[in-house]
């Protein structure tokens, strides 16, 4: 983790149809809340929580400073959709000692380095965020993994490729990949493709075929078309 991320809140009082006041005096309403403790009505400076969200976005822990000093994470942030201003922000205070599930982003290292980019390749990736379990204070702001040695079309990262930091675990929600009963066929978290490349000519026919951005086609597609008769591992299978 980086530096601590502080965010200066005060209770708040105003409530309903009064929160366009304090809106318009440059605080954000927001609450906070979280096991064990009630539901608790706080104000912050706008400035200061537009800060506070770019930093730490879902994945990273704030300490919220006020009469009392909590550790929490942002839950949601509503925004005006005109102009694109913080409506409300609600915090969900944690519990240092006790270890939290949160998303945080994939960074790929390594861009533009590969033998694969050097001979014309495309690097897509696939994955860009994963949820992890740490301690609060000790959830990573991202993972990262490098794609250097990726060379050849169908050469692929999955996460079991992702250096976890110690006291990181990647978190497998099973999300109905396969039945239960099917333990031996169901793909592992691990085993999930990061990024992958491919030749762009396979890429422009998925994308002529879907009549869309290349980049966004269907990456089963794109194998299919760059060549299931090369023996290239199925999606999810590791590379021999």
């Amino acid at each position: 983790m980086g530096d601590k991320i502080t965010l200066k809140i005060e209770a708040r009082e105003v409530h309903g149809k009064k929160l366009g006041q304090i809106r318009k005096e440059g605080l954000v309403p927001g609450v906070v809340y979280g096991a064990g403790i009630d539901a608790i009505s706080v104000q912050a400076i706008e400035s200061d929580v537009l800060k506070v969200v770019k930093k730490a976005g879902q994945h990273t822990p704030v300490q919220l400073v006020g009469k009392k000093r909590r550790i929490a994470m942002i839950k949601n942030v509503d925004r005006d959709p005109v102009k694109n201003t913080i409506r409300h922000i609600s915090f969900h205070a944690v519990r240092a000692d006790e270890p939290v599930e949160a998303e945080v982003p994939i960074r790929l290292i390594g861009e533009g380095e590969s033998v694969a980019e050097r001979n014309g390749l495309v690097i897509l990736q696939a994955i860009e965020k994963i949820e992890v379990k740490a301690l609060p204070m000790e959830l990573p702001e991202a993972l990262e993994v490098s794609i250097v040695d990726l060379a050849e079309a169908g050469d692929r990262i999955v996460v079991g490729d992702i250096n976890i930091p110690e006291g990181v675990e990647i978190v497998d929600n099973d999300d109905g990949r396969a039945d239960d009963n099917e333990d031996e066929e169901r793909q592992s978290v691990m085993d999930l493709v990061v990024a992958s490349v491919y030749e762009p000519s396979a890429l422009q026919a998925a994308n002529d075929a879907a009549g869309g951005d290349a980049e966004t086609a269907d990456a089963d597609d794109v194998e299919a078309e760059q060549g299931a008769d090369e023996g290239k591992p199925a999606e999810g299978e590791k590379k021999d």
